[in-house]
């Protein structure tokens, strides 16, 4: 009887021991502190957010030979491409990108005919407009060996002749050409005698330790995600074109004029812009080395993930250094907003630099031209703008792209929000500071707030994790609303001190590298030493409402008041209360996140004993609060 009892007992303990461990479990599934279920830290990525000791990446270089017939609009080219496989992997194919294929008649895009995106103002279609072109593949061959390969749209696959080992060097060569699309995507095109020449050549996709092969086709939406290596370039284009570049010009004395080689020495030694071509000379036979012909550009770079030109014969170049680095600006007499663009090229780099991470390239050169507005390394391309204020938000986005994602190499194709989202959050700083002082600067930081009623509609949002080609509102899901999610993590969550330590921090880790959401989040979490689990899931995962509301004031047992807050949406966030007495005086408090540990409701215990005659939450107004009729109390 006592063994039955004791088992009983027991049973009735384990029961409730179990009850309760169901109980807390449960409580643990719902509470918006509960942990993110991220990848399992390994040796490749610590639990810190930094690449492990075992961390890699595969590098490719290219040399490339290429030749633009603007008569017939058509670029031919051969390239060698030096892939060096440092995973602990054996490959026994490689995948690759054929961009240009984005304008073949049959391609993805064009059967889709999507609808055009539309950003505020402007119109991106990622389309070639009906174009019939796409790439020309003559040869691919390693070592004199024609290499098997299918091509599936913008993508293909290459089988190896023999396996890739760890540490193995394998050497491919390959000869395209392609038709050049007046409007290449948005992305590329030219327009007149203007081109610029973005993806352009055939480039391998990126291996690495979280995907394997990441070949997401280029069908528009989704940008790029490509390994860092090196280029040696060669352009030959006739002879009276201006080219912009990724790269040093390894050969300006066969391509400058000596007055130009001048100039520009002046503009490294210079704070204030030079004209290295003015507005008289834009043209003219006096700008060029030679009048008829061709002329062979070379260029070089190292340490980064992509290549771009521009070139065009009636170009104005101004130049500036900043800190050792040549900033320029090259466009066409058209372009009347452009004479100011030069003093904003130099603002951007100086901010981004200063209050980031320092401009690791040689220069940073800026093309106007009919692109909307698009980046590569060391280049990008910036259209003439509606506004003063249009063109330097333009032409400053493009050039902060140069930190996200050409310097830190987040995957586009998947996350643009750690690639547009971040870079959007930075370009609000650089506005503000070039127009210190005005009411556009004064209001700025807002606009993604003031935007949030408008594309924050219960059922038709879609979380910032979605993929760049599933986005419906990508100028929100990749570029506002992360921007938001940043300046309130900044300035409301974390402190601007503590979040600038991190974010630097997580720049500097993940530099010339690639980088994941986790090992974002890890390192915003090791360094601010806050855990942020329930704001990225919110913010990233969800699309969850922030709601928060006085319920009551009521007197405390004792003496003195209380202050009944709730939180009755899903979005918990940081509440600043503003308290009025009855003699007219305020006392404002900021309570963190965790006043929502123990659930939704949350009683402030006032200190003193004076009467209240009002409450408010969020009297600043900075957070995107659904319901603001309940943020008050009166008496």
């Amino acid at each position: 009887m006592r063994r039955l009892a004791r088992a009983v007992s027991l049973g009735a303990l384990s029961l409730l021991a179990g009850h309760a461990l169901w109980a807390q479990q449960a409580v643990q599934d719902t509470s918006p502190f509960r942990a993110l279920a991220l990848p399992t830290p390994n040796v490749y990525r610590a639990a810190d957010g930094r690449p492990g000791p075992g961390y890699w990446q595969q590098r490719v270089d290219y040399t490339i030979v290429a030749s633009l017939d603007d008569q017939h609009d058509v670029l031919d080219g051969s390239e060698t491409i030096r892939y060096v496989n440092h995973s602990p992997r054996t490959l026994t194919y490689l995948w690759m990108f054929l961009d240009q294929n984005i304008c073949a008649p049959n391609s993805v895009t064009n059967q889709l005919n999507q609808p055009p995106l539309v950003f505020q103002d402007a119109v991106f279609d990622f389309s070639c407009r009906g174009f019939k072109g796409g790439v020309t593949l003559d040869s691919l061959s390693s070592d004199g060996v024609p290499l098997a390969h299918t091509v599936y749209g913008t993508t293909m696959r290459v089988d190896l002749p023999h396996p890739l080992v760890p540490g193995a060097v394998l050497t491919l060569r390959a000869v395209w050409s392609f038709p050049i699309p007046e409007y290449g995507a948005g992305r590329m095109g030219r327009d007149g005698s203007l081109f610029e020449i973005a993806q352009w050549y055939p480039r391998v996709a990126v291996y690495d330790d979280v995907h394997g092969w990441n070949h997401e086709p280029y069908i528009g939406a989704g940008e790029f995600y490509l390994e860092y290596g090196s280029f040696d370039v060669s352009l030959t284009l006739p002879a009276r074109y201006l080219v912009a570049a990724t790269g040093t010009l390894a050969n300006p004395e066969e391509v400058l004029t000596a007055t130009e080689r001048n100039r520009l020495q002046a503009a490294r030694q210079s704070d204030t812009p030079v004209a290295v071509v003015t507005a008289e000379e834009a043209g003219t036979p006096a700008t060029r080395p030679a009048t008829t012909g061709t002329l062979t550009w070379h260029f070089t770079a190292d340490s980064v993930r992509d290549f771009a030109f521009a070139a065009g014969p009636e170009l104005r170049w101004d130049a500036v250094n900043y800190d050792g680095i040549l900033v320029e600006t090259m466009y066409r007499k058209t372009a009347n907003r452009w004479p100011e663009a030069i003093r904003m090229a130099r603002a951007a780099i100086k901010h981004f630099s200063e209050q980031w991470y320092r401009y690791p390239y040689p220069h940073a050169t800026t093309v106007e031209g009919p692109i909307e507005g698009m980046e590569y390394p060391m280049l990008t391309f910036v259209p003439n703008g509606t506004s003063r204020e249009d063109l330097q938000w333009t032409l400053s986005h493009e050039f902060g792209h140069e930190w996200f994602p050409m310097v830190v190499g987040s995957n586009e194709r998947l996350y643009p929000w750690m690639d547009e989202g971040f870079n959007t959050f930075i370009d609000m700083g650089g506005a503000e500071s070039y127009f210190a002082g005005t009411p556009y600067a004064d209001t700025l930081a807002l606009t993604p707030l003031h935007l949030y009623p408008e594309h924050a509609v219960p059922g038709e949002e879609q979380p910032l994790i979605t993929r760049p080609v599933e986005s419906r509102d990508l100028f929100w899901t990749g570029y506002r609303k992360p921007a938001l999610m940043l300046h309130l993590l900044r300035y409301e969550v974390l402190g601007k001190e503590r979040f600038d330590r991190a974010f630097r921090t997580y720049i500097a880790a993940w530099a010339f590298k690639h980088p994941t959401p986790a090992d974002f989040f890890r390192v915003m979490r090791d360094e601010s030493g806050m855990d942020l689990d329930w704001f990225w899931r919110e913010w990233i995962y969800e699309t969850a409402r922030l709601d928060q509301a006085v319920d009551s004031v009521g007197p405390r047992a004792g003496g003195g008041w209380n202050v009944y807050l709730s939180n009755r949406k899903e979005m918990v966030m940081p509440a600043e209360v503003r308290i009025t007495f009855v003699d007219g005086s305020t006392e404002t408090v900021r309570l963190p996140v965790d006043m929502w540990n123990l659930g939704q409701h949350f009683t402030y215990r006032v200190r003193g004993t004076k009467r209240i005659t009002a409450v408010e939450v969020d009297p600043r107004h900075v957070l995107p609060d659904v319901d603001r009729a309940n943020n008050t109390w009166h008496r």
